[in-house]
């Protein structure tokens, strides 16, 4: 007998896990070399896993909406059709013993057999954050509380053993039996270095009437609703704005429009042109390109550019241009471009949305003409454009001030407050529209 085990493959850097969301063979069906077996969802971007060999699905390890690690076996596929089939089975995560030398305060070990209880929220924890934090005596309440690293916030091992070694685990419940927890008595403990939130407050139910609309939100709504939760949580946003003249962008994208297509294949927009404006603002201001991690500020290198990008389906996505500061207008345009289209197709993969520095959001796509969007984290600073309008302005000549028509647009600025300053904040977004108001009508592209 033959089988092959089929294992949850790498899907882009810093993807270590993904959420089983469709079984697309049922046990015992046959299948054949590189056909589709499963469709997994890593944070935002669903992908479909072929199989990686011919025969009989004998066994399956994960059922839906359960998560993997990167290299756990999902199934197992008989290639000699003798194998039994066998049922689903739940794969048990062994867990080592976690060393809790760091951890010395009396009511942790009082309580360190205690059954984790069940969650309140929706937040997923894996068996193995379960099984070390049922280990240090850790609540469910203080377990919710830890901001984690792993996708879509999700808890990791590394974060509740960074949490365990920090000290924060110190929980103060008052000791009922050997086994058990006083639930009257548990305190929220927030990760060490500030950045993490809980919110106690209970938050109103709205009751439907008879003749509402209940909908359930789909697995990304659930997503962008806890990450955007999350975010203004995690940082105080603050935001500046910046009204600029964009007359000889206007004109010149008139201009050379039609050239560009012919000779490029691609459409020039408004977007890659802001794009390039704003990554000469990070060069000449690099502290907005940064990233917090507790106490400390890491100074990224990379400029890598988030689009945020609207789906068919009505819900936002924020695929990356990697390092857009070696990119010329061209090449900015055609990247902004691709990664439209596969986001419009629902091809993007794990790699095109990871790994963002800084994040755009064109809200004059809506006809909006300024918006206060959110952080999207572990980003520090995200900008807002606005559509661009006729408007009536003063303009000054060497011969006086008179008033004429131009094309303005709004920057809104939105940055965290704990790293970024008004000043910063405020410089940045005005750098942004000096480099547009400065562009050189008689460029080539």
């Amino acid at each position: 007998m033959s089988q092959i085990e089929i294992r949850l493959p790498k899907m882009g850097e810093s993807v270590t896990e993904a959420t089983i969301t469709n079984w697309l063979k049922e046990v015992g069906d046959v299948i054949e070399m590189d056909e589709p077996l499963v469709e997994v969802a890593t944070d935002k971007v669903d992908n479909e896993l072929p199989s990686e060999a011919e025969g009989t699905l004998v066994k399956r390890f994960f059922e839906v909406d359960e998560v993997a690690q990167v290299g756990d076996v999902i199934a197992i596929i008989s290639t000699d059709g003798s194998a039994a089939v066998e049922e689903s089975t739940p794969v048990k995560t062994e867990v080592k013993a976690v060393e809790s030398s760091s951890t010395t305060n009396s009511s942790v070990n009082e309580i360190v057999n205690a059954p984790l209880e069940k969650s309140t929220s929706d937040k997923f924890f894996s068996p193995l954050v379960k099984s070390i934090a049922e280990k240090e005596g850790i609540t469910m309440a203080t377990l919710e509380s830890i901001v984690g690293t792993g996708q879509s916030g999700r808890v990791t091992k590394k974060d509740i053993l960074a949490f365990i070694e920090s000290g924060a685990p110190a929980v103060t419940e008052t000791k009922a039996t050997p086994t058990t927890v006083s639930a009257s008595k548990k305190a929220a403990v927030v990760p060490a270095g500030g950045n993490g939130f809980l919110c106690n407050i209970k938050q109103p139910v709205a009751i439907p009437g008879p003749d509402d609309e209940i909908i359930e939100m789909d697995r990304m709504r659930k997503i962008i609703s806890e990450r955007m939760l999350q975010s203004v949580h995690n940082s105080p946003h603050v935001t500046s704005y910046v009204e600029a003249d964009m007359t000889n962008i206007w004109n010149w994208r008139k201009k050379i429009k039609g050239e560009f297509q012919q000779r490029e294949g691609e459409n020039i927009t408004f977007t890659p042109i802001v794009m390039e404006a704003i990554v000469k603002a990070i060069k000449d201001f690099p502290m907005i390109n940064v990233a917090v991690s507790g106490n400390q500020i890491i100074k990224l290198k990379h400029i890598n550019i988030g689009m945020a990008t609207a789906l068919p389906s009505g819900n936002l996505i924020v695929p990356v241009i990697k390092d857009a500061d070696q990119l010329n207008l061209t090449g900015m345009t055609k990247a902004v471009n691709s990664l439209a289209n596969k986001a419009r197709n629902n091809k993007l993969s794990s790699e095109d949305i990871q790994g963002g520095t800084y994040t755009v959001t064109n809200v004059g796509t809506f006809g909006n003409v300024m918006g206060t969007p959110i952080i999207n984290q572990p980003e520090v600073a995200i900008m807002a454009l606005g559509a661009i309008r006729k408007v009536p302005a003063v303009i000054e000549t060497p011969d006086g001030d008179f008033i004429g028509i131009r094309y303005k647009m709004f920057l809104s600025h939105s940055y965290d407050h704990r790293v970024v300053d008004g000043a910063l904040g405020g410089m940045f977004v005005r750098r942004v529209a000096d480099y547009l108001e400065q562009f050189d009508p008689n460029r080539d592209f």
